[in-house]
């Protein structure tokens, strides 16, 4: 039997693109134009893969070959900022019950990934190539930051977690957790703007995305 493309959403604007796996939340990478984006998509397969592990799942076949576009989406100022943004008519699909826990089973493991590169990782990250860049702690602290942010999207309202409150970390993370894992008919959730596939995708892309880069600056 062929083996089936990888099915992908990009989304577009001048001189910045995303591209991510429809299938697999938080496996999604930027580049300069849409065919930057999905060879660096594609690159990061074997990253993705320790994702997919720790939700006790494997990536197919079908994550190695040629990219599939099912949805292309012209972006807009979050795009440019550097930010997966626009809300696409696949992130409205209804989620049944089976791929709502395997979508939070996703999201839980790019905070598990997070977290277990945050732990190794040293106190003062390599620099980029004009000095900049945030070090660990600040890093990890962002992540919490934006993590908060997301939950409120998505109606979770519970006191922000820290780099010394972990356990408001946690409890929010649970919190997040149990309204991805539920079935949904696919509209925005609280009745604010996010879908739950596209809440998914977007939280578990910021942690994996600062997750590599963690990694990438820990290097000599």
């Amino acid at each position: 039997m062929p083996t089936k493309p990888l099915a992908i959403g990009e989304e577009v604007v001048r001189r910045k693109a995303f591209a991510w796996a429809i299938d697999w939340p938080g496996w999604c990478r930027a580049g300069k134009d849409p065919v930057l984006a999905r060879e660096a998509l594609l690159a990061y397969r074997p990253r993705y893969a320790v994702v997919a592990e720790a939700a006790g799942l494997a990536l197919s076949d079908a994550a190695t070959a040629a990219a599939d576009i099912v949805e292309s989406v012209e972006g807009g100022s979050g795009t440019e900022f550097g930010v997966p943004s626009v809300i696409t008519d696949l992130d409205r699909r209804p989620v049944t019950a089976a791929e709502a826990k395997r979508v939070a089973g996703l999201v839980e493991a790019a905070w598990i990934v997070f977290d277990s590169v945050a732990a190794s990782a040293p106190a003062e990250l390599r620099k980029g190539p004009r000095g900049g860049g945030r070090d660990r702690d600040k890093m990890i602290g962002h992540v919490i930051e934006a993590d908060h942010a997301y939950a409120r999207e998505i109606g979770v309202r519970l006191p922000a977690g820290s780099l010394t409150d972990r356990a408001a970390v946690a409890t929010e993370r649970a919190a997040v957790l149990d309204v991805l894992g539920q079935a949904s008919d696919g509209t925005p959730l609280a009745g604010r703007r996010w879908t739950q596939r596209y809440a998914a995708r977007r939280i578990a892309w910021h942690a994996l995305d600062h997750a590599w880069e963690m990694e990438d600056r820990a290097e000599p």
